[in-house]
């Protein structure tokens, strides 16, 4: 009878937790076209107020970039995960970056997983916008945000249905 209540067979959801201290941006404001017009997959961007990173996910780590820039996080759902610190910070060679994992690893949403030095990428001239970026788009049934503003590293700030 109460057929609304059950959820479809099959989809399962993963919660987003903030990357870090500062302003939650959509994906549409970052300052790249690569991000902004989703040519990698949807997500969101927060502009940080300090260096520490934290994982939006709970999942493995399943590769990161040699510059250190970047670092891919899948699911137990299945969910494929970009976390990219910065704006053309490839070219910094992975200068102004610590990271706390390495691939394999198993994460925590919230947990920490790298720093950035924001000092380094400002005189750099380099936009610090720590990005998330849904990679399989085609397992995305809904994504959504229900923080805005301001947010703080590790607090629940959304969700993403897969199918």
């Amino acid at each position: 009878m109460l057929h609304f209540l059950k959820k479809k067979k099959n989809q399962t959801s993963d919660l987003l937790v903030a990357p870090a201290e500062g302003r939650l941006i959509p994906i549409t404001e970052v300052n790249d076209p690569v991000f902004s017009t989703k040519m990698m997959g949807d997500g969101f961007a927060v502009i940080p107020n300090s260096g520490e990173v934290k994982s939006p996910v709970s999942g493995k780590i399943m590769s990161i970039f040699d510059t250190k820039h970047a670092i891919s996080i899948q699911t137990d759902h299945g969910l494929e995960v970009l976390v990219h610190m910065g704006v053309d910070t490839v070219e910094l060679k992975g200068q102004p970056f610590t990271l706390y994992v390495k691939a394999n690893d198993t994460v925590k949403a919230g947990e920490k997983i790298a720093d950035i030095d924001l000092t380094a990428l400002k005189k750099a001239g380099k936009d610090n916008s720590v990005i998330v970026v849904f990679t399989n788009a085609d397992r995305i049934s809904d994504f959504s945000l229900f923080a805005n503003g301001e947010v703080n590293p590790g607090k629940e700030i959304g969700k993403v249905e897969l199918k």
